[in-house]
C-alpha cells in the first residue's frame, strides 16, 4: 500500500499575458509553469519557456502547476526550482553549442546526460526521491547526425545520466513526453515528490523500456502514465501518447485515424489507472489535454476527433510540434486531479 501525500496538485492553462498579472499571493502556491510560444522572460522562478507555437491562441499559453501548500524558490547549478514539503518542480535549459561533441557522442547526447545527472543529484540533495513527470523539448527531434536520429541521441544521454546517478531505467518509471521544436535549447521540466507514484502501463502497447533495438541503442525511459494518490484523491499524469500499438506506428499519413488511436490508448490507460482507485473514476471528458500537432493544417481534423470523443467542454491547448517518430502526426498528453471520499 502506497502512503498518500497530504496535499494535492492541480494544473490549469493560462495566457502568458494573464500570468504576468497574477499577484504575489497567487504565485505563493505555484510550483512551476511551462509556457509555449516565443522565448519569454522568466516571470517568477521555475518557468520553462518552449518555442512551440500555440495553434488556437494569438499569444503564448502556459500550463501552471499549483499545490495546496505554499512554495519557496531555489537554484542549483543550471536548475531553477520551486518546492514545498511534498513536491518540487524544476526546469533546466542547456544550449547544445556549449557542448563539444565528438564522433561517438553528439552535443545533444552530452547535454541530456548532464541535465539528468544534475536533476537526480538535486532531487537526492533535497530528498525528493520519486520523479512523477518529465517534460522534454529539443530542436530538430527527427534530424540525424552521428549516424543516429536526434531523439535516439537524447535517449542515450537520458539513460546515461540516470544510470550515473544510480537510477533505474527499466521499472517504476515516471510519465514523460519528448517533443521537437524548430529551434531552441534542450529544455526539461520535472515534478518530483516524496511518495512513489504508481507506474501505469498500457496493455495495448509494449512497455517503452522494452522496445526492440530497431528504435535505437537505448530505449525510451518512461511509463505510459503515473498515478499519484493522496488522502481523498489522486492525480494522474498521462505521458505523451500517439498512434502506437505494440511498438509499431499505425495509420501512416492519416491524422484522423492516428488521433483516434491515440485516444484509444489513453482510454486503455484510464482503465488500468481506475483499477487502482478506491473511489471515483478518471474519464476522458474530465482530463486536461495538451495536444501536439505536427502540421498546423491538421488542427481542425484533430480537434474534431477529440471533441467527438471527449466533448467540447474539455480543458485543452493545441501546439505545433514534431513528435518523436517522423511518421507520427499527433501526440496527446493529459493530466487530472481527482477528489473523492473513501468509504469506511
Amino acid at each position: 500500500m502506497i502512503k498518500p501525500v497530504a496535499s494535492h496538485l492541480q494544473n490549469e492553462y493560462l495566457p502568458y499575458a494573464e500570468l504576468q498579472q497574477q499577484p504575489a499571493e497567487w504565485w505563493a502556491q505555484v510550483l512551476g509553469v511551462v509556457c509555449f510560444g516565443e522565448q519569454l522572460p522568466v516571470v517568477n522562478g521555475a518557468v520553462l519557456s518552449v518555442t512551440l507555437p500555440p495553434l488556437l491562441t494569438a499569444g503564448a499559453i502556459c500550463e501552471v502547476w499549483q499545490s495546496a501548500a505554499p512554495v519557496t524558490s531555489g537554484q542549483e547549478g543550471n536548475i531553477q526550482y520551486r518546492c514545498n514539503d511534498e513536491f518540487v518542480f524544476g526546469v533546466v535549459t542547456l544550449e547544445e553549442a556549449d557542448f563539444s561533441g565528438d564522433e561517438s557522442s553528439s552535443a545533444l547526447q552530452l547535454a541530456a546526460a548532464l541535465a539528468y545527472r544534475q536533476i537526480v543529484s538535486l532531487l537526492d540533495t533535497l530528498r525528493f526521491p520519486h520523479v512523477v513527470r518529465f517534460w522534454n523539448y529539443m530542436s530538430d527531434i527527427n534530424g540525424h547526425s552521428h549516424g543516429l536520429e536526434r531523439y535516439r541521441q537524447f535517449n542515450v544521454g537520458r539513460q546515461a545520466g540516470l544510470l550515473a546517478q544510480g537510477r533505474s531505467v527499466t521499472g517504476g518509471l515516471p510519465a514523460a513526453c519528448a517533443l521537437g521544436a524548430s529551434a531552441g535549447p534542450l529544455s526539461i521540466a520535472f515534478l518530483a515528490g516524496k511518495v512513489a507514484p504508481i507506474a501505469i502501463e498500457n496493455p495495448r502497447q509494449l512497455n517503452a523500456c522494452a522496445y526492440p533495438p530497431v528504435y535505437g541503442p537505448r530505449s525510451p525511459t518512461f511509463s505510459r502514465a503515473a498515478l499519484l494518490p493522496w488522502s481523498g484523491g489522486a492525480c494522474l499524469f498521462i505521458s505523451g501518447t500517439a498512434s502506437i500499438v505494440g511498438h509499431e506506428s499505425l495509420h501512416l499519413g492519416n491524422v484522423v485515424a492516428q488521433t483516434q488511436e491515440a485516444l484509444e490508448n489513453i482510454a486503455a490507460v484510464l482503465e488500468v489507472a481506475n483499477r487502482q482507485l478506491a473511489c471515483g473514476r478518471f474519464d476522458l471528458r474530465d482530463l486536461h489535454y495538451t495536444v501536439y500537432v505536427k502540421h498546423a493544417a491538421d488542427l481542425d481534423k484533430v480537434r474534431a476527433v477529440l471533441n467527438a470523443v471527449a466533448g467540447t467542454d474539455i480543458q485543452v491547448i493545441y501546439l505545433q510540434a514534431d513528435v518523436c517518430r517522423q511518421e507520427l502526426l499527433v501526440e496527446i498528453e493529459a493530466a487530472r486531479g481527482l477528489s473523492c471520499t473513501v468509504s469506511a
